[in-house]
């Protein structure tokens, strides 16, 4: 079995009957909604995603938390709101991810967090740009039951990685991921599955194929190349790869820049996810990173009513009616596909 595979059974055993049923009723509910145009949500989220913080180390550049340009406070989740919220969902949802923006690892209480919910049987994810797994930190990591850890790694040199990973050090980022492997093995442990991804970019893209080598020979289980968002890409970007396969976007005639897919009007992400700040307030999806579009906050509602209140719903109308609408969705391919 290959270790994707393997992944995606480790998934499937935390599958209860509740659980299952309750993502049927998303599923079902978002088909009925997109062919009625009308917002019907019969179950809670498939997947969570939780904040550990906003602040981070990095200074990428194409990152709210990078260029320090949040309107929003920075802070930590705290660990008595993250298990009182949790206790609230724990038996409907089945994905559990630790990361929206910041850098997880510099939340204390993050790795107490995740063993939490591997007491529930949640499949837990988080993304690191891995300037802090030590090996004190990766063992605790593994330890801690996370079943997948995402490796941010843009570059197999320094000076290409730190062309988009500002102010950080491509030798720390491979050491910790050694020291994840090594306690794997050590430990004899089946997690957490590590993803190298690949932010594909126009300084890094010529080393793809090095990437592929560098994650074979670290022994990695899956590297995966991923598409770059771009808040200013209309008039073109320097980071915008010449490769346009990992491009989101695509030259006009003009010289302008566009998204490649069509902007149609349904979003599967309003139906099975939701994301939660650091302090509590429930937004639409991680594409909303600085906050703007606040469905509630869970300091003053719970979640159940929270996801079914008038504000969810307006704004899944919103989405059904016309999703060039909303500033977020406007520079967002993704929505329109089935959750992997």
């Amino acid at each position: 079995m290959t270790p994707r595979l393997k992944d995606g059974f480790n998934f499937l055993t935390k599958l209860t009957f509740r659980r299952g049923w309750n993502a049927l009723k998303v599923v079902v509910s978002f088909y009925l909604s997109k062919w009625l145009k009308k917002p019907i949500q019969w179950g809670i989220p498939i997947s969570i995603t939780f904040e550990p913080t906003t602040s981070c180390n990095l200074r990428c550049p194409e990152c709210p938390s990078g260029k320090r340009e949040f309107t929003r406070p920075t802070g930590m989740l705290q660990n008595d709101f993250f298990i009182k919220t949790l206790n609230e969902v724990y038996k409907d949802v089945s994905y559990l991810i630790f990361y929206f923006q910041g850098e997880p690892y510099l939340n204390p209480a993050f790795l107490e967090m995740v063993n939490f919910a591997k007491k529930k049987n949640i499949y837990t994810a988080t993304s690191t740009n891995a300037h802090y797994l030590s090996e004190e930190i990766a063992r605790k990591t593994v330890e801690s039951g996370l079943d997948r850890l995402i490796i941010s790694i843009d570059g197999t040199t320094q000076e290409t990685y730190e062309q988009y990973r500002v102010g950080g050090d491509l030798k720390k980022v491979i050491e910790g991921a050694k020291n994840i492997v090594y306690w794997k093995k050590k430990l004899k442990s089946k997690t957490p599955h590590v993803i190298f991804q690949f932010l594909v970019v126009k300084p890094n893209e010529h080393q793809i194929k090095d990437a592929e080598t560098l994650a074979k020979n670290i022994g990695v289980d899956e590297i995966k190349f991923k598409t770059a968002q771009m808040y200013d890409f209309v008039n073109g970007n320097r980071l915008i790869p010449s490769i346009e396969k990992y491009s989101r976007y695509t030259l006009q005639d003009d010289g302008t820049y566009q998204l490649k897919n069509e902007l149609l009007n349904h979003c599967w992400r309003l139906w099975h996810s939701t994301v939660i700040t650091w302090d509590g307030l429930v937004v639409p999806c991680c594409f909303d990173k600085d906050a703007k579009n606040q469905l509630g906050d869970l300091k003053k509602s719970s979640f159940v009513d929270l996801w079914h209140s008038s504000e969810y719903n307006n704004f899944r109308s919103k989405v059904l009616r016309s999703r060039s609408e909303i500033e977020i969705c406007k520079n967002c391919t993704e929505g329109t596909k089935i959750w992997t």
